[in-house]
Protein backbone atom coordinates (compact mmCIF):
# COMPACT_ATOMS: atom_id res chain seq x y z
CA UNK A 1 0.00 0.00 0.00
CA UNK A 2 2.88 2.17 0.58
CA UNK A 3 4.29 2.06 -2.62
CA UNK A 4 0.85 2.58 -3.91
CA UNK A 5 0.50 6.11 -2.61
CA UNK A 6 3.97 7.14 -3.90
CA UNK A 7 3.18 5.78 -6.95
CA UNK A 8 0.02 7.74 -6.85
CA UNK A 9 1.44 10.93 -5.27
CA UNK A 10 4.05 10.58 -8.35
CA UNK A 11 1.72 10.74 -11.26
CA UNK A 12 -0.25 13.55 -9.19
CA UNK A 13 3.10 15.49 -9.05
CA UNK A 14 4.14 14.87 -12.65
CA UNK A 15 0.57 15.64 -14.17
CA UNK A 16 0.64 19.28 -12.14
CA UNK A 17 4.61 19.50 -13.30
CA UNK A 18 3.11 18.81 -17.02
CA UNK A 19 -0.17 21.00 -16.42
CA UNK A 20 2.14 23.64 -15.04
CA UNK A 21 4.42 23.92 -18.96
CA UNK A 22 1.30 23.75 -21.39
CA UNK A 23 0.38 26.69 -23.14
CA UNK A 24 -2.14 28.72 -21.83
CA UNK A 25 -3.14 30.93 -25.22
CA UNK A 26 -6.62 32.65 -25.28
CA UNK A 27 -8.58 32.84 -28.51
CA UNK A 28 -7.97 36.86 -28.14
CA UNK A 29 -4.51 36.69 -28.12
CA UNK A 30 -4.34 34.50 -31.17
CA UNK A 31 -4.06 37.13 -33.46
CA UNK A 32 -2.78 39.99 -31.24
CA UNK A 33 -1.12 42.61 -33.27
CA UNK A 34 -2.48 41.70 -36.79
CA UNK A 35 -4.42 44.91 -36.66
CA UNK A 36 -1.55 47.24 -35.85
CA UNK A 37 0.73 44.63 -38.90
CA UNK A 38 -1.84 45.65 -41.76
CA UNK A 39 -2.28 49.09 -41.24
CA UNK A 40 1.58 49.55 -40.69
CA UNK A 41 1.51 47.17 -43.84
CA UNK A 42 -1.48 49.35 -45.90
CA UNK A 43 1.01 52.49 -45.17
CA UNK A 44 3.84 51.35 -47.66
CA UNK A 45 3.48 52.15 -50.75
CA UNK A 46 6.49 50.70 -52.72
CA UNK A 47 8.49 48.56 -50.08
CA UNK A 48 11.21 48.67 -52.74
CA UNK A 49 12.02 51.96 -53.05
CA UNK A 50 14.97 52.46 -51.56
CA UNK A 51 16.49 49.50 -53.83
CA UNK A 52 15.56 51.44 -56.99
CA UNK A 53 14.78 55.07 -56.53
CA UNK A 54 15.24 57.18 -59.60
CA UNK A 55 17.14 60.68 -59.10
CA UNK A 56 14.58 63.54 -57.87
CA UNK A 57 13.74 66.17 -60.40
CA UNK A 58 14.25 69.55 -59.20
CA UNK A 59 16.95 72.18 -57.18
CA UNK A 60 20.45 70.32 -57.64
CA UNK A 61 22.96 69.93 -54.72
CA UNK A 62 24.61 73.54 -54.66
CA UNK A 63 21.54 75.69 -54.55
CA UNK A 64 20.06 73.05 -51.71
CA UNK A 65 23.13 73.74 -49.89
CA UNK A 66 22.90 77.76 -49.80
CA UNK A 67 19.32 77.20 -49.45
CA UNK A 68 20.21 74.89 -46.04
CA UNK A 69 23.02 77.69 -45.26
CA UNK A 70 20.57 80.61 -45.47
CA UNK A 71 18.00 78.77 -43.22
CA UNK A 72 20.79 77.84 -40.57
CA UNK A 73 21.81 81.25 -40.28
CA UNK A 74 18.09 82.54 -40.31
CA UNK A 75 18.63 80.49 -35.96
CA UNK A 76 21.69 82.55 -35.50
CA UNK A 77 19.49 85.92 -34.49
CA UNK A 78 16.15 85.90 -33.05
CA UNK A 79 13.77 88.23 -35.24
CA UNK A 80 13.01 91.83 -33.90
CA UNK A 81 9.28 91.48 -31.81
CA UNK A 82 6.79 92.90 -33.45
CA UNK A 83 4.43 95.59 -31.62
CA UNK A 84 0.79 94.17 -31.20
CA UNK A 85 -0.33 97.43 -29.96
CA UNK A 86 0.27 98.93 -33.28
CA UNK A 87 -2.01 96.33 -35.40
CA UNK A 88 -4.90 98.42 -37.21
CA UNK A 89 -3.89 101.40 -35.90
CA UNK A 90 -3.43 104.42 -38.42
CA UNK A 91 -5.78 102.32 -41.07
CA UNK A 92 -9.06 102.18 -41.86
CA UNK A 93 -10.18 98.74 -41.85
CA UNK A 94 -12.63 97.35 -44.74
CA UNK A 95 -15.92 96.58 -43.07
CA UNK A 96 -16.57 100.36 -41.99
CA UNK A 97 -18.34 103.01 -43.74
CA UNK A 98 -18.30 106.96 -43.28
CA UNK A 99 -21.53 108.76 -43.96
Amino acid sequence: MDTTKRLVWAIGLATVLVAGCAENRYREEENFGDAVRAAKARQIVNPDAGRSAPAPDGIDGTAAKATMDRYQKSFESPPPPANVFTIGVGGQSGGTSTR
